[in-house]
This record gives structure tokens, C-alpha cells and sequence, in this order.
């Protein structure tokens, strides 16, 4: 038959419940946009696959993207993974043999339909971006191209459990909100089973951070998944995408310098798809998948291989705020790999400041535990007051180095890096390294940061206690940025022993003793103005939802003035709605307190409580889950506990404890 032109829209339907039946029998549930004539002339399939709830949990996102690619001539498949949402069978992890294997045989499923042309391409944000990767390293043959955003290549030193060697307090978080979302119940409109499936489920969920703590060390468990490992194994073409004000920073340029043919975009955006993420400016993301889609998975020549490999946006250095609604500045981009090709400036660490040439160095760091406060989310993504605030809070209780005046105005562009000469008094000990950007007035901004915890100074997958005293020469790399300090303002390189609540403490507190340090700075030539221009955002249809309890954010630090003890206390109402298509109504709401004495390493203890509801019609469906964490010397203690409710009356509960040994964190 004659296929339409190619830039007519095609009149589409979807399918709101369609059963993918796995070999081992296990019913997938996906929701599918496609072309009503795809029978006829079949399109290539475009698969996202979560365990996020296509009926609720990412609907509203949904309806903005997968009908616009279907309009323009492909399948969208958004698949539930094995033990969430209306899919069957239990998840045991995130990102397991078992969950990359459904995912091969989606594939394959897929490219075999009538309707499918045989071209599949796969897409997603966080985890749905990290599972692209990891499906295109099992290399498919029908998986031509993936579009991966906000994702990670390391599974291990760059994803929210541990960064540096360090335990980032997300581990918890994160952790806990799995709890919750695990715990919620298919939707009764489509399932006959559904308590049968939702008791099942409540009874063999698993509490995360047990599992994840169990691996301090980067070990088999961490390098499965981890695309690091052998990048060679992709062979899809791959589109890496990313922002500024998330914590996946570096995977973008990783990919571009080590998988051939992959192209990146970093944007100034939090944890959101870049065509409704803030801050802005936004760009037209759907358009620039639609020329990757066009050109892989359609042979059509829409040039995007030509494209430079790198395009970021340069943030213009601004002041320090916990919310921005836009970021000023330029779009710049590298025709040939990232950033690893730019010159470096080396900047040198001495007593009286941070200078092009060396001198001497002896200053100990001590910070109060609570050093810290003014990092903000270490992944902003409820768009809540989340992002770093002035510096000044945390830099008066850490060693700070500053330049002179700037005497124009400098685009770092790349990943900085901080080499030490050091020692500890204790046999461990953690290291946090702020660059920031200070005005004239003394405001302090950060542009990125680092962490180690020093008994990995060697490598991850062997610590070695420090011998008290001796000194050691370490490397802290800091995340990839893109920023311009405007002529006459400063740089400052701001060094603790502490960074609460981002990371956990060390079980002593340690004092640092600096010996010399130098920071190596990715310098970009700078921008006369952009270098490249995207189109403006276009989506698809915004969800039809009926609002029936507003969302809210607050974000509080608190000082008991009797204890001495700090409280960072963070609440996030994600409201409730109802769907006017469906009928079914989700709402949740996100609590979280960290705790800490400033003198006291063992004071600090994480608690979390999240409340799910959903239901329809007369039926209410409820799970209150709340977890807690705390240490002493040698052991991790964790404590959780899940109830579920049926239009308010108890219907499961469930416990548990767990102690695990602390392994050189």
C-alpha cells in the first residue's frame, strides 16, 4: 500500500490492558498507543517499561508523550513490569536478571505482532532509563535504538546508593519509597483477582535496603547491570539525556566518549522529561526523539548522526536559591566527543587561598556532623524547595580556599577534579568537596560537588582502614557541570569531613589534616553565544484528571535547643486526582526526617512514612508504610513496617528488622 507522507498525522487508538503472555506463563500488562491502520501498514514499537503504574503512577506524563509518537507513525508500548501495577508474578530487585530477561522477551514479542514492523526501540527516564541500557547491553537483534534519560552506566558509584565509597542517605530514601509503591493494589477495574494478587504481593515484598546494604563494596552484585563494565556490548544506537539539576550527571558524557555512535544532551532540568522539566527553558524533546525514532528504527535520513556528540546547556553562575524556575544562559555543543578533549587549569590549595601557584598547606578540617544543611535533595525531583541554598551555611564549617577575583568571565565545562595530600586521626573517615561560585556580596552558590570515604581511596571493592596519621595522596572526582562565573566574582573550593544528610557519617568523628591539593578545572573557551538551537516543547494532550486534594511541599531544618540535635523535616503532598477517563483516583503523601547531633556520629537516624491510597467508586485502598535507620560502631539497624487497608479496615501488616555489620562505611 501507498504509506502516508511523512509528516501526516495518523489517526491512533489505544488499548488500555494488553496482555503480553511471558514463557513462564506470567501476564504482562501493557497500555499501547498505535496507528488504527498499523494492521495495514505496520510501524516499529517503542517500548517503556516500568514498575511505576501506567494506570496512575506515570499517566500523567504518559498522556503528554506516547500518543504524539504514535500519531507520527509508531507503537508506544508501556509495559508494568513482573510485580507492579496490573501485571502478574512478584518483583524481588531493581533491574534483576528476571526483570532484563521480560524485557528481551517483550522485545521479541513485540517485533513479532502484525502490527509491528519489526523495529523496536526502547525509552525511559531513571529507572526505565537504566534498564534500556542494560536490555540494549543484551543486544536484542530487533532493539535498533534507545533514548535513556536521567540513567546511569555504574551502578555502584553513580546511582543513589553509593557515591564516592559513601552511603548516601537515598539508599534509605529511595528504599522507602519503593515500600510504598510496591504496596499498592492493581486496579479492581481490570483484574477479578486483584486482593488475591494484592495480598500476594504485600506478603513477599521486599524491603530494599536490607538488600542493598548487604553490598557496601562494589562487588558482582553492583557490576551486574553496570554497562561500564564493557561498553561494547551495545550495539543500538543510543541517546543519552540529562540535567543539571539532577543527581545523573555523568552518564551522559560517559556514554558519548565510550559508545560509538551515541549522542548526548544535558539540559538545566531536575529529574523530568526535558519537553515539561524545569528549570527552563525547556526544549522540544519529542521532536529531537522523533528525528532518532525516524532515523533508526525507519531508515529515514533525518541527519541526527551529524549532529554534534555533545549538547549542554551553560548555565549563566547565579545566586544561590532552593528553587529556580528558569536558568539563563546557552545552548553549546562539541562536535566530537564530550568534554574530556577540553584543557584543564590547575588551581593549588595553600594557606592563603586557591592559586596558580603552589604553596604551602596545613590546615585541619573537623565539622559538626550536621555540616551539611544547605545541600539541598541529592535528586530534586518533586519539585519542592530541593536545590542547594546559599553555601555560606555549610562553608563556615569547612576549609575554604578561594581564588582572586576572576579576571574574565570562565565556562567550566566537564567534570573538576580535587587531588589531596591528607591524613586522619581516625581509621576512617569521609571527605566532601563543594565548588562553589562566590559573588561579591559573599553569597555562595554551588556548581558541583565530590565525596570519598577515604578507606576507598584505593578502589571500592577492597577498603583499607587508614593508619592514623599517615598520609595519603587521594583523588575526589566531582560531578559534571557546565557554568559560567561572570568576570570579578570568585571560586572557592570548600573541603568537610562531614555532609549530612547526603551522606551517612563515618562511626567516629575524625579531624582531617591537609597537606596540599591541588584541583584540576575543565576550562572551555567561552561562548560567544549559542551554539545550537533547539525548537520549542510540543506534547501531546494533557491528562483529563479531576483534582480532588491540591499538592504541597515544605521543607524545614529545626534545632532542638534541649537535645542539640538537628532535624532536616521534609514533607511532600502529591495531592490525589481521578482519572475522568477511568475513574480511578491515586493520591500519596511523602515524609522524611533525618536527624542528627552535631558532636555525635551515632545520634543520626533516618525515618520515613508514605502514605498510598487508590481506589474507585466505593472502594478505598490505603498502605501506610514507615521505615527507620540508625547505626552504632559496627552495625547498620533498620526497622520497617507496612500496613494495608480496604476501605479502612485492616486487611495485611507486616515488620521487619534487620542488623547488618558495617563494612569500612
Amino acid at each position: 500500500m501507498t504509506r502516508p507522507p511523512r509528516n501526516t498525522l495518523r489517526e491512533i487508538e489505544e488499548l488500555p490492558d494488553l496482555g503480553i503472555r511471558l514463557s513462564d506463563g506470567t501476564r504482562l500488562s501493557a497500555r499501547v498507543w498505535r496507528p488504527v491502520d498499523a494492521g495495514r501498514d505496520p510501524v516499529p514499537a517503542i517500548l517503556e517499561y516500568l514498575p511505576y503504574r501506567k494506570r496512575d503512577g506515570t499517566a500523567e506524563r504518559d498522556a503528554l508523550t506516547h500518543p504524539w509518537f504514535a500519531r507520527r507513525g509508531y507503537a508506544c508500548i508501556r509495559v508494568d513490569m513482573r510485580g507492579n501495577g496490573d501485571s502478574e508474578g512478584l518483583m524481588t530487585d531493581e533491574y534483576t536478571p528476571q526483570e532484563l530477561a521480560d524485557a528481551v522477551e517483550v522485545i521479541y514479542w513485540l517485533a513479532a505482532q502484525e502490527w509491528c514492523s519489526g523495529t523496536v526501540g526502547m525509552m525511559g527516564i531513571s529507572w526505565g532509563g537504566f534498564n534500556a541500557l542494560q536490555v540494549a547491553a543484551m543486544a536484542p537483534e530487533p532493539l535498533k535504538a534507545i533514548i535513556t534519560l536521567c540513567s546511569t552506566v555504574d551502578r555502584y558509584g553513580d546511582d543513589i546508593h553509593y557515591k564516592g565509597g559513601c552511603l548516601l542517605n537515598e539508599n534509605l530514601g529511595w528504599g522507602a519509597t519503593m515500600w510504598a509503591y510496591s504496596s499498592r493494589a492493581p486496579d479492581p477495574a481490570l483484574r477479578d483477582d486483584w486482593r488475591e494478587m494484592w495480598l500476594q504481593r504485600l506478603k513477599a515484598e521486599p524491603f530494599l535496603p536490607s538488600i542493598w546494604l548487604r553490598h557496601q563494596r562494589r562487588d558482582a552484585y553492583w557490576r551486574h547491570g553496570s554497562v561500564c563494565e564493557d561498553y561494547t556490548t551495545i550495539r543500538a544506537r543510543v541517546l543519552a539525556v540529562g540535567g543539571w539539576a539532577d543527581s545523573y550527571r555523568n552518564a551522559v558524557p560517559r556514554i558519548v566518549e565510550n559508545i560509538p555512535g551515541a549522542k548526548g544532551i544535558v539540559g538545566p532540568w531536575v529529574h523530568k522529561y526535558p519537553h515539561f522539566a524545569v528549570p527552563e527553558p525547556r526544549i522540544g524533546f519529542l521532536q529531537e526523539a522523533l528525528r532518532w525514532w525516524d532515523r533508526w528504527l525507519k531508515g529515514l535520513d533525518t541527519g541526527v548522526e551529524n549532529d554534534p556528540d555533545y549538547r549542554v546547556w551553560l548555565m549563566d553562575g547565579v545566586r544561590p536559591a532552593t528553587w529556580y524556575a528558569e536558568r539563563s544562559g546557552r545552548w553549546i555543543a562539541e562536535a566530537e566527543g564530550a568534554t574530556s578533549h577540553l584543557p584543564r587549569r590547575t588551581l593549588h590549595l595553600t594557606g592563603t587561598g586557591l592559586s596558580a601557584r603552589p604553596g604551602p598547606l596545613a590546615v585541619r578540617v573537623r565539622s559538626p556532623h550536621h555540616c551539611g544543611m544547605a545541600a539541598g535533595e541529592f535528586c530534586p525531583i518533586w519539585l519542592g524547595p530541593d536545590m542547594p541554598g546559599d553555601q555560606r551555611v555549610d562553608d563556615a564549617f569547612s576549609a575554604c580556599f578561594d581564588s582572586a577575583p576572576l579576571p574574565e568571565a570562565t565556562d567550566i565545562v566537564g567534570a573538576p577534579r580535587l587531588r589531596l595530600r591528607l591524613s586522619s586521626d581516625r581509621p576512617a573517615a569521609q571527605v566532601a568537596v563543594r565548588l562553589n561560585h562566590v559573588h561579591p556580596d559573599g553569597a555562595s552558590t554551588r556548581i558541583t560537588w565530590g565525596v570519598l570515604n577515604l578507606t576507598h581511596r584505593n578502589g571500592h571493592a577492597a577498603p583499607e582502614p587508614l593508619e592514623p596519621g599517615r598520609e595519603h595522596d587521594v583523588t575526589i572526582p566531582l560531578d559534571h557541570i557546565a557554568w559560567r562565573v561572570p568576570k570579578g566574582h570568585r571560586l572557592r573550593v570548600a573541603i568537610s569531613s562531614a555532609y549530612w544528610p547526603i551522606l551517612w557519617p563515618s562511626p567516629e568523628t575524625a579531624e582531617l589534616t591537609l597537606r596540599g591539593g591541588v584541583l584540576d578545572l575543565p576550562v572551555r573557551e567561552a561562548a560567544q553565544g549559542p551554539e545550537w538551537t533547539f525548537p520549542p516543547p510540543d506534547m501531546a494532550r494533557p491528562q483529563n484528571v479531576r483534582r480532588l486534594r491540591e499538592g504541597r511541599n515544605s521543607r524545614k531544618v529545626e534545632t532542638n535547643l534541649t537535645t542539640g540535635r538537628v532535624h532536616l523535616v521534609i514533607e511532600d503532598d502529591f495531592g490525589m486526582v481521578e482519572d475522568c477517563e477511568h475513574g480511578g483516583r491515586a493520591g500519596s503523601i511523602a515524609r522524611e526526617r533525618w536527624t542528627i547531633h552535631p558532636d555525635d556520629p551515632l545520634s543520626a537516624r533516618g525515618a520515613c512514612h508514605w502514605t498510598e491510597e487508590t481506589g474507585r467508586g466505593g472502594l478505598r485502598l490505603r498502605t501506610e508504610t514507615r521505615c527507620e535507620m540508625w547505626s552504632d560502631r559496627t552495625h547498620f539497624h533498620l526497622k520497617a513496617r507496612l500496613e494495608a487497608y480496604e476501605n479502612d479496615r485492616p486487611a495485611y501488616e507486616r515488620e521487619v528488622e534487620d542488623s547488618i555489620p558495617r563494612d569500612g562505611i
